[in-house]
């Protein structure tokens, strides 16, 4: 039987002689019902709420359908179920989930329905720092950058004796002529450089900047705000900042010396660095032809700069490696003293742990679209950018609170959308409860039910840890 479709019918091969026949006419059907994880997750840390504080409305509140915090919330958990652009909510607006999500069933106006469509949502995205006659919704960018670190500190019972704090940036490509545009030679592309700091997979702060800066710009500014709020709840913690060779500045490293604050850094192998380490080369070349496998050998200097751009001298740890026929060295310059930890340990138990950070970009970027900075301006991107980093925020959550020690307790943003967020169901009003059926063969259904127990028992305790 060949296949036949229409505007509104969809004909496909039979099936043991019965046709098969498909349409959008099923109703109050929805692809998102796992979303309800989001909601109760959102309960146990009032992430959507308190988000939603951090905008100013100067609109006629008795004449609006749709309050900022419905719109706040409507992007999250949009750009969490993978939905990143505001043209989608012209369709999502109509999808029975994303109303429980909001708490609102029905619009109050007849025109409209009960979350807001992309017209909306554009004004919500083009907010201004102060309102103006055609700009009624403002934001507060200090109050968004306070809240990171604060959802970051309430996610603890108690303090810790110590955090890693990780420091990275990357790109971020552009295809038109956005506000800030410039070419990078080193990521070949015209992109912004915005600049990353996680704590585990806690993140802390994502700060758009133009392309046409060093890669360390700014870091020191956050790093201050970040440390000085976490001591205000923390004042005993140690605190060790890590980040490649595009840190290594002497802005930075006597920040963190004058405060308090351990170190790890790479540095940019140079000649001089390289024949410091020349007979550690060698002898790991030697040990390399015998053994036939790589091998490497670590050696601990004072080491500065020539161009005296290094303030002072400052321990140095360089590996001496030998692979695949050639010399591979590295170096990393560190504020922690040698009877702390020893270079090969610092470098391989310390310092490689950074790439794990990489992971959390990914997954901002690849995940919840934190790259989907199109609009025209920098402070609508960056706007975008704090969407997207709030929708990983929440996704973490999740994962912390009712996903440990199970399946998914370490797997992507990504994975757990696709199995545990997008589960298809019936959903069916009465005047006294909200039916949501989901797919009896939805195959992840035993984990969402623990995860849905955990979370209601975490809002039963009060408490987001």
């Amino acid at each position: 039987m060949p296949t036949e479709c229409s505007a509104d019918l969809f004909g496909f091969t039979a099936v043991e002689g019965r046709a098969v026949i498909a349409a959008f006419d099923g109703g109050s059907i929805t692809s998102d019902a796992g979303a309800l994880l989001l909601r109760e997750t959102d309960r146990a840390i009032g992430l959507v709420c308190r988000f939603g504080e951090c905008f100013h409305d100067t609109r006629r509140q008795h004449l609006i359908e749709h309050e900022v915090a419905t719109l706040v919330g409507q992007r999250v958990f949009g750009m969490a179920l993978g939905y990143e652009d505001l043209i989608d909510h012209d369709d999502l607006r109509h999808d029975p989930m994303m109303a429980v999500l909001a708490g609102k069933l029905a619009a109050r106006r007849e025109d409209c329905a009960p979350v807001a469509g992309k017209s909306t949502l554009n004004r919500l995205e083009r907010s201004v720092l102060q309102p103006t006659r055609y700009h009624k919704i403002s934001h507060n960018p200090v109050a968004i950058r306070k809240l990171f670190v604060d959802l970051f500190l309430e996610a603890h019972k108690r303090a810790p004796r110590q955090i890693t704090i990780d420091l990275d940036a990357t790109d971020d490509p552009v295809h038109g002529e956005q506000e800030g545009r410039f070419f990078h030679g080193y990521y070949d592309c015209y992109c912004y450089l915005p600049l990353y700091i996680f704590c585990g997979r806690h993140l802390l702060a994502a700060k758009l900047r133009p392309a046409n800066i060093d890669g360390a710009a700014g870091a020191v500014e956050e790093l201050a705000r970040i440390v000085a709020q976490i001591r205000v709840r923390w004042p005993k913690v140690r605190i060790l900042v890590r980040g490649d060779s595009g840190f290594a500045r002497d802005e930075l490293m006597t920040w963190c010396e004058t405060n308090g604050v351990d170190y790890v850094l790479g540095v940019a192998q140079n000649v001089r660095l390289i024949a410091k380490i020349e007979s550690e080369l060698a002898r790991a070349e030697a040990k390399s032809r015998r053994s036939g496998q790589p091998e490497r050998c670590f050696k601990d200097f004072r080491w500065t700069t020539t161009s005296k751009s290094w303030s002072r001298h400052r321990r140095v740890v360089a590996k001496a490696e030998w692979t695949k026929g050639e010399a591979n060295p590295r170096f990393i310059v560190t504020s922690l003293k040698r009877r702390e930890c020893r270079g090969r340990s610092l470098y391989e138990h310390i310092y490689c742990a950074r790439g794990d950070m990489e992971n959390r970009i990914k997954e901002c970027q690849a995940d919840l679209f934190a790259d989907r900075t199109s609009t025209q301006t920098m402070r609508a991107n960056q706007l975008r950018l704090w969407f997207a980093s709030m929708a990983y925020v929440l996704i973490c959550a999740l994962r912390r609170i009712a996903l440990s020690h199970t399946e998914f307790a370490h797997v992507t943003c990504g994975t757990i959308r696709l199995k545990l967020l997008k589960v298809g169901a019936i959903v069916t009003k009465s005047f006294r409860r909200i039916k949501i059926a989901m797919a009896s063969g939805c195959p992840s259904a035993q984990v969402w039910g623990l995860a849905a127990e955990r979370l209601v028992a975490a809002n039963a305790r009060g408490s987001p840890a």
